[in-house]
């Protein structure tokens, strides 16, 4: 399943399926501040890239410390489909009064920027933060779709694909965002 909405020359779309089968430039990843790699999308797409990606991740911690909420890095796709994995690490749900909608528009915002300086035009997007970090799925769902058509608009890259695991979460964001942008191109 396949939606889409079009900003200028850009798209956004949601799909319902397994990102890691994504052949977009890069797969954004929903890590931890470790990039260890973890449960649900991390975990996946981990496994499906191979033990390879694990040593890059290993390699960028030693240099940094840790990867901020909020922020992202890159590396290369290894066994995916996809050529790069963007890891990004969005906020764990605190009530609301911890900066936590700043952190993930960031979260969002950072992925597009990092895609944009390697020049990649195809990203796939996770729901970031709405799984095991506890985020509220509608005001998720607001603040992924409104950074991603910013950064879209903003000419960050082409293509935006948020992959939505399950018909139910894909009909909820589908909701979202025709809300949101009204009714989707392939309407």
């Amino acid at each position: 399943m396949t939606t889409r909405w079009t900003f200028a020359d850009a798209h956004l779309l949601l799909l319902e399926g397994d990102i890691t089968r994504s052949d977009a430039d890069a797969v954004v990843n929903a890590a931890n501040s470790g990039l260890l790699g973890g449960g649900g999308v991390d975990g996946a797409i981990h496994r499906a890239a191979g033990p390879e990606l694990l040593v890059a991740c290993r390699e960028i911690i030693a240099r940094i410390g840790s990867l901020p909420a909020g922020q992202a890095v890159i590396t290369p796709g290894f066994r995916l489909a996809a050529r790069h994995v963007i890891h990004t690490v969005g906020p764990v749900w605190r009530g609301g009064g911890q900066g936590e909608e700043i952190t993930l528009r960031s979260a969002y915002a950072a992925s597009l920027a990092l895609a944009r300086q390697h020049g990649l035009a195809r990203l796939a997007f996770p729901a970031v933060s709405c799984g095991a970090y506890g985020y509220p799925l509608e005001q998720a769902a607001r603040i992924a779709l409104s950074e991603l058509r910013q950064g879209l608009q903003a000419g960050l890259a082409r293509e935006a694909a948020l992959w939505l695991h399950g018909r139910t979460a894909y009909d909820f964001w589908r909701g979202q965002g025709t809300a949101l942008f009204g009714p989707p191109a392939n309407d």
